[in-house]
């Protein structure tokens, strides 16, 4: 690894999501699944969510973005995607560990999907109760 190329990788994770993410020196292309970002992600959020760890770290349109990201829902592999990318932006740089900390992009978001349990209709619903 030389100094004027610097690469990082790491992996972001989000409900079910996993995201493979490497972080390259570049003009801020980024590339999800071999496709283009905004074809992948169509929703405006979920574009926003992504690029958040290079606006608080004000690295925007300086790290080419190749990621891998499978299993979950759109929202959950941006989340993912997000959490990959400060991952990977802390590993560059150790003065933006602080930034993205604070920021809350470095800690894994636990939420995930609560389990239906039996003799019940969902996770928290419960059968109507009948007087007669």
């Amino acid at each position: 690894m030389s100094a004027e190329t610097s690469i990082s990788t790491a992996t972001g994770r989000r409900k079910e999501a996993i995201a493979r993410v490497r972080l390259i020196q570049g003009e801020g292309k980024i590339v999800v699944n071999k496709r283009a970002f905004e074809d992948y992600f169509a929703r405006e959020t979920d574009r926003i969510i992504v690029n958040q760890p290079f606006e608080a770290t004000n690295t925007k349109n300086k790290y080419n973005v190749t990621a891998i990201v499978d299993g979950g829902g759109l929202t959950g592999q941006a989340g993912a995607l997000r959490h990959g990318i400060s991952r990977a932006l802390a590993s560059i740089d150790t003065e933006f560990r602080h930034t993205l900390r604070k920021g809350g992009f470095l800690t894994r978001d636990p939420r995930a999907k609560e389990r239906k349990k039996y003799g019940q209709k969902g996770a928290r619903k419960r059968f109507q109760w009948t007087k007669r």
